[in-house]
């Protein structure tokens, strides 16, 4: 295609390119569009596809112009796109068209690219890995976790205490002292569920009773207008349970899982923990490595990449709409951390050879096998079905690309 291209603006990784079609250019796609619709137009009176051109170029006129300005933008695009060597990070974008009739057709194209990484200095770096110690005061605390979540709730009849679970009803005063009806609410007290004043009053109550006074609500209640603020508060406690907590013995360990005694158990919790431990510094050790290499090679990342992370998060989670700016302003920086971790993975991998194979991904999965004791075929498909052979294939990559740079720099 004859175009004519003026660079608007170069920075960074950003690219505007003015765009101009000659008129000769636009009225050849004009012709085209016009002899489809001649092609497949029902007009009164003619079979389809057999009306003549000049009526169907004036019935169609509006429908065929747009459609071939759509088609030449969408052409001359590409052209520059090709003609300038972009590789671009997403889409461009058109913006400013003006298409006279009889008039070259232009438009402005706004291009976001692909940054190219130098990387120049990923050696001589220091970094340090922090001490994983699992010692047996950790274990006993995840222990008492394990034994809270089979712990049982039973009824009582005495006043609530701190750790009990209540249930009531609460109501408020409203501004002019009118007491509405209660709403019912299933609180832990001293979880922070409830603000203390009225958890204090919960606990003046018996299973049955109803207590009313005045109450005073912190001075740094979330909601402002509140803060300060006494007023009177009624509770109904309709119920009371305190939980229990099963015996630490073999008993316990074999409803936990395949434990025949506590110490076989806690073996198994030093264990995962000692697992989990070493992760967590193998991921700060890595986090490490990729801030030194960014401080020493900056580089701008494409926004859109950055964009299309933070939706898919906001899909994940759910986020309602009400909270959509305060998410993308507080996740930004998470995201941006993340995108230029995978750049410069990406690159190292590619420089360095050390992308991962088909080959590496069916070792890895005859590994998964053996150690799940099945047939390796059953993983693969299992994985497969699941979508996640690119996801083995990157956590290979990725190792790859973490032990050459821990070959290459200092602990």
């Amino acid at each position: 295609m004859n175009i004519t291209i003026v660079p608007k603006q170069d920075s960074g990784i950003s690219r505007r390119l003015q765009i101009s079609v000659p008129t000769e250019t636009v009225a050849s796609y004009e012709d085209q569009a016009a002899k489809k619709y001649a092609s497949q137009a029902r007009l009164p009176g003619f079979r389809p596809g057999k009306a003549p051109a000049s009526m169907v170029r004036k019935r169609f006129a509006e429908q065929i112009r747009q459609e071939a300005i759509e088609l030449v933008i969408n052409e001359a695009f590409k052209e520059a796109v090709e003609r300038e060597g972009l590789k671009l990070a997403t889409q461009p974008h058109v913006h400013d068209v003006k298409a006279e009739p009889g008039q070259p057709l232009e438009f402005e194209l706004h291009c976001e690219l692909r940054p190219e990484l130098a990387l120049n200095t990923v050696t001589g770096f220091s970094v340090t890995r922090r001490d994983s110690v699992v010692t047996d005061e950790l274990i006993d605390a995840q222990i008492e976790r394990l034994r809270e979540q089979k712990a049982d709730w039973a009824p009582i009849e005495d006043k609530p205490a701190p750790g009990d679970m209540v249930t009531v009803m609460l109501s408020t005063a409203d501004d002019d002292g009118t007491m509405p009806d209660g709403r019912e609410y299933r609180v832990v007290l001293g979880g922070g569920q409830a603000i203390a004043a009225i958890e204090e009053l919960i606990m003046e109550a018996k299973p049955g009773e109803t207590v009313e006074r005045s109450v005073r609500w912190p001075d740094d209640f979330p909601e402002e207008k509140q803060r300060g603020v006494s007023k009177n508060a009624r509770v109904t406690l309709n119920d009371v349970k305190r939980k229990s907590l099963p015996a630490l013995d073999d008993a316990f360990a074999r409803e936990i899982g395949d434990f025949d005694t506590v110490d076989a158990l806690r073996a198994a919790v030093r264990t995962d923990m000692s697992e989990h431990g070493r992760r967590d510094a193998d991921a700060e050790l890595r986090a490490q490595l990729i801030d030194k290499i960014v401080e020493a090679n900056p580089f701008e990342v494409p926004n859109s990449w950055v964009r299309q992370l933070i939706d898919g998060y906001m899909q994940m989670y759910g986020v309602p709409d009400a909270e959509k700016a305060r998410f993308v302003d507080e996740f930004r920086p998470m995201a941006e951390r993340q995108v230029r971790r995978d750049l410069i993975v990406d690159s190292l991998a590619e420089r360095e050879s050390l992308t991962a194979s088909s080959a590496d991904v069916d070792t890895r999965i005859e590994e998964m096998a053996k150690t799940r004791n099945v047939d390796p075929g059953q993983v693969y498909a299992q994985l497969q079905k699941a979508g996640r052979l690119q996801e083995i294939e990157r956590e290979i990559t990725e190792d790859r690309v973490f032990a050459w740079l821990l070959e290459h720099n200092s602990l």
